[in-house]
């Protein structure tokens, strides 16, 4: 499935094609992954204030605060990456269904779709699926964070020595692919309700309840499972590499330089 869609990808839209909606994610990816994990650690810090070691409950409340804290950065980005990804499948429907290939209109930029967005519908346009995002980031954060620190403690020869980065890497892949498969379901809600312009038979959906029914009335459960392997081959290296950045403290690094 996977390999069939990056060959008519190629082939509709060129190698560029693939790495569409790319400038969103390098310019808000950063400031993402810091509130997540900044956010996570400030909510651990403040649960852990009688110097006790954290219990699971508390590293999955640290971690449902991470997740609500980053969507307000994350639910822009999705919204706008989004749209910027099916733009070049549309424009093919559209070329195909009018004139052929070489008719394909040109495609929008993110700035363009924001302007526009911000114009028609105001700052709740481009969050658009808020709920949707928080319904995903919610769980991810509260599986990844405490599965993250349970694993990366393996690695600690005491508790006051950091384990070594290249376990920290593996802790943040595996923690990361696992919490990436297990709220994929939820991921294919949000990317449906987010996706505004549909292609030649799409459904609509009023919410994400009447997504949920819908996408299992027309493609049975499967469907709720889509790009699983995908999101995990694509999680598990970002949040291994976010992971050591932050845990080994290369940011405070950086940052001594200009103090």
């Amino acid at each position: 499935m996977r390999f069939d869609c990056l060959i008519k990808t190629v082939r509709s839209e060129g190698f560029f094609g693939m790495y569409r909606g790319a400038a969103v994610n390098l310019t808000l990816v950063t400031p993402e992954k810091a509130i997540k994990l900044a956010a996570n650690d400030f909510f651990r810090n403040l649960l852990a204030r009688d110097g006790k070691e954290l219990t699971l409950l508390k590293e999955m409340l640290a971690g449902c605060g991470a997740g609500t804290c980053q969507v307000v950065v994350t639910s822009p980005m999705e919204m706008l990456k989004i749209q910027l990804q099916d733009a070049g499948r549309l424009a093919t429907q559209k070329a195909f269904a009018e004139e052929g290939l070489a008719a394909i209109p040109k495609r929008p930029s993110a700035l363009l779709i924001a302007t526009n967005l911000l114009r028609t519908q105001g700052i709740s346009g481009v969050y658009k699926g808020l709920g949707a995002t928080l319904l995903r980031d919610v769980p991810f954060s509260v599986i990844y964070f405490p599965l993250f620190a349970n694993l990366n403690k393996l690695g600690q020869k005491s508790p006051r020595e950091r384990a070594p980065f290249y376990h920290s890497f593996l802790a943040g892949c595996v923690a990361g692919s696992v919490a990436a498969v297990a709220v994929t379901p939820l991921d294919v809600l949000k990317t449906r309700i987010q996706t505004l312009q549909k292609g030649i038979g799409e459904e609509t959906y009023n919410g994400i309840l009447d997504c949920a029914r819908k996408t299992w009335r027309n493609e049975g459960p499967s469907a709720f499972m889509k790009g699983a392997g995908c999101r995990a081959l694509v999680i598990a290296p970002l949040f291994g590499i976010a992971q050591v950045v932050y845990f080994i403290g290369i940011g405070e690094y950086i940052l001594g330089y200009f103090n």
